[in-house]
Parts: structure tokens; C-alpha cells; sequence
């Protein structure tokens, strides 16, 4: 039974920074690659990021870029996701996801999906 548990999310400042984990458990974790989505209040499911299962390759929506880093550690069974530099905008509840092959930018190729957790960004 594959398990993703994510944690860290909170209430930060803008201009803060928080730092997201990902646990996972149930699946060959050094062979799947990672992504972070989010869904803001009223919105749609929206890509964040996304790293291959070597940390070879890693994927940012524009929105990210410059101010989010994606890391793994296949040892710990662990994604995370470094967000720096928050905006109000950037509040929603953040998923983890998994997928066999390479990363995707695309929500319907991730097979496995955590619960969220909330981040708020106040201004």
C-alpha cells in the first residue's frame, strides 16, 4: 500500500519561507519520480514541481522558478520542496505525488497522491 505523507505547511508572513516533506513508503521510491502540486481556494489543481528519480532532471512551473527548490533523498524515502520568498498567492493546500518514469508536469500521470498540506501566506 503506497503511503505519501506530507508535512511542514503552516502560516507564514510573505516573504517567508517554509519547507515541505514528503514521506513516502509503499513503493520502489528510488525508481519514482516526485512532483508538488497545489489547489488554491476556488481554483484547479496546478503543477509546482516536479524531479526524476535521480535528481537528474527537475521541472518548475513559472510560477515557482527562482523561488522554489525541489530536492530528494532516495535514502530517506523523502521529497521536499523549499519555498522561499512566499507571496499570499502562493496559499493552497500542497500534495505530494508519485509516478513510475520520468517526472511530468501533468497531474493525470502521477498514480499515487498524498493528502495535502496547508500553507497560508499572509500579507
Amino acid at each position: 500500500q503506497v503511503q505519501l505523507v506530507e508535512s511542514g505547511g503552516g502560516l507564514v508572513q510573505a516573504g517567508g519561507s517554509l519547507r515541505l516533506s514528503c514521506a513516502a513508503s509503499g513503493l520502489i521510491f528510488s525508481s519514482s519520480a516526485m512532483g508538488w502540486f497545489r489547489r488554491a481556494p476556488g481554483k484547479e489543481r496546478e503543477f509546482v514541481s516536479a524531479i526524476s528519480w535521480n535528481s537528474g532532471r527537475t521541472y518548475y512551473a513559472d510560477s515557482a522558478k527562482g523561488r522554489f527548490t525541489i530536492s530528494r533523498d532516495n535514502a530517506k524515502n523523502a521529497v521536499y520542496l523549499q519555498m522561499n520568498s512566499l507571496k499570499p498567492e502562493d496559499t493552497a493546500v500542497y500534495y505530494c505525488a508519485a509516478r513510475r518514469g520520468y517526472g511530468s508536469y501533468y497531474s493525470g500521470e502521477y498514480e499515487y497522491w498524498g493528502q495535502g498540506t496547508q500553507v497560508t501566506v499572509s500579507s
